[in-house]
């Protein structure tokens, strides 16, 4: 189990700096989270028994009451709390069964989040800690492993080790049930490929409601018995980079909105202690990989993965890196390329849908069996995207299938369409190409961008690159994109908006 794992590696490291939390100027060993941990599992105890939503930010106390609450066997649900923090509260309480959230006064106040029944805040857990709670879990961290694991929760590495809400990018979001064996099996290989050892030092601050964060900035160094590096805040680009310097952290995975960031508010020697970067959960823009390797010397690696596979299905290894790929898949994991009309296996180099198998596939989404029948078959996981694998082993991404659109008889990839696209934008402006009904064609594409550019030029210059049907019809300004709680553009939202501004015009 995940948490006993922890409590492994927490006995053996002792007084080794675990966490050092940014925001609060918190630093803890791994025997003080052990400790905390097993404090909190006590008080997690008096509330709802199979399930606990966490509504907090990156930060040690997020990751002390997802520890807990697996102590106390309780499953976490972890809550998105960077748009719509309330609905997404009361939503999460409805579908999953459960009341008590676990939240803090002070997100809720810099959120503006209003309080919703059933919250519980970790400021008041804390305040209520006791001596003899103290000394209680004091002695119970002294006990031999042997005799401290079964008092701690399930011991059946196929429980839920957690609950997450999907996206929702594109439509709307389903639950994902991840298992402790899901999970565990993709730290280890992920480790193995980019060679993770407790000297590490990791930068977390991602999300832990998104699987990216939650299995790498949170799991991962603290089974491995690395230190944890966390900000509560990613868009914080300028303290991020100030963090980065003061820190010297070894190892960070993100998004491409939060690395070009980074990049941009970054200045050389910043990132002198960094040797690895992991891009992922979205496409690595060119772009981005190029100002790395100027501006600090560093080659981005990019991975590939999803929420249904805990994330990591692929990644490029550092020593073997592809530009452009997303790498090899890692140690357990089988990929194969279907054709999306016939089903048969496609051959090297031949685009299909990609199926996923190995012990990083799901449970399932949770009280669907549809869903879930709909996208594990024989123990294959589909994606939803379209790539294929090369000679070599390679996986390339084609694009989503839901952004593939059919026109005039055609396959159009709106991610073919962006990625020219971007490389005619003018620096800082960001595109995302959508498609829209249209009663003569069945569809047309329209491209969004966050700033005015010469639209006569671009459309000559993709037309260089892409077929005629392929150009954007339409240009729209929308100066703030929709955006998730990762960075990544709502694509679905973007959609929704666009057809508005269209439905208000007639």
């Amino acid at each position: 189990m995940l948490h006993h794992e922890f409590v492994k590696t927490a006995k053996k490291a002792g007084s080794r700096l675990a966490w050092v939390d940014c925001s609060t100027d918190k630093r803890m060993s791994y025997e003080q989270m052990l400790i905390a941990s097993l404090i909190l599992a006590e008080k997690l105890k008096r509330f709802d028994k199979e399930r606990i939503g966490i509504l907090l930010p990156t930060s040690a106390g997020c990751a002390l009451s997802v520890i807990a609450a697996l102590m106390s066997d309780r499953t976490p649900v972890m809550i998105n709390y960077s748009t719509g923090a309330a609905r997404n509260t009361v939503t999460a309480q409805n579908r999953c069964g459960f009341s008590t959230v676990v939240t803090s006064k002070t997100l809720l106040e810099k959120i503006d989040c209003p309080f919703v029944q059933g919250m519980v805040f970790l400021e008041d857990l804390i305040a209520a800690i006791t001596p003899a709670d103290k000394l209680i879990a004091v002695g119970k961290a002294k006990l031999p492993t042997s005799l401290l694991l079964p008092l701690l929760g399930s011991a059946d590495e196929q429980d839920d080790a957690v609950l997450l809400f999907t996206s929702g990018s594109e439509r709307e979001p389903r639950i994902v049930q991840l298992s402790h064996r899901n999970i565990k099996s993709n730290i280890a290989a992920f480790s193995k490929l980019v060679n993770l050892t407790r000297g590490d030092v990791i930068l977390s601050m991602l999300p832990f409601f998104h699987v990216f964060g939650l299995t790498i900035n949170l799991w991962t160094p603290l089974l491995i018995g690395m230190r944890a590096v966390s900000y509560a805040n990613p868009l914080d680009y300028r303290n991020i980079c100030t963090i980065i310097r003061d820190e010297r952290p070894t190892i960070m995975a993100g998004t491409p909105a939060f690395l070009a960031g980074y990049l941009k508010k970054s200045e050389p020697g910043d990132f002198a202690s960094m040797r690895l970067v992991v891009s992922g959960a979205d496409r690595c823009p060119e772009t981005l990989r190029e100002g790395f390797l100027h501006k600090h010397g560093i080659t981005i690696i990019e991975g590939y993965g999803a929420t249904e596979t805990s994330p990591v299905i692929s990644a490029n290894p550092p020593e073997q890196n592809r530009p452009g790929s997303v790498g090899k898949p890692i140690d357990g994991v089988t990929v194969k390329i279907e054709n999306y009309e016939t089903g048969r296996e496609c051959a090297a180099g031949e685009i299909g849908r990609i199926l996923v198998k190995g012990d990083l596939v799901m449970k399932g989404y949770l009280d669907d069996i549809e869903e879930t029948s709909m996208h594990i078959r024989g123990g294959w996981y589909d994606t939803g995207d379209l790539g294929y694998l090369d000679a070599d082993g390679f996986l390339w991404i084609s694009g989503r299938l839901r952004r593939f659109v059919k026109i005039g008889g055609e396959m159009i990839s709106l991610v073919r369409v962006e990625h020219e696209l971007e490389k005619l934008l003018p620096d800082g402006v960001v595109c995302c190409v959508i498609d829209l009904p249209d009663q003569k064609k069945g569809a047309r594409i329209v491209a969004t961008l966050t700033d005015s550019i010469d639209e006569k030029h671009v459309l000559k210059e993709l037309a260089k690159h892409l077929p005629q049907i392929a150009l954007p019809k339409e240009f729209i300004v929308l100066p703030e994109m929709p955006k998730m709680g990762s960075g990544k553009i709502d694509f679905r939202g973007v959609t929704q908006l666009v057809a508005a501004m269209h439905a208000e015009k007639k």
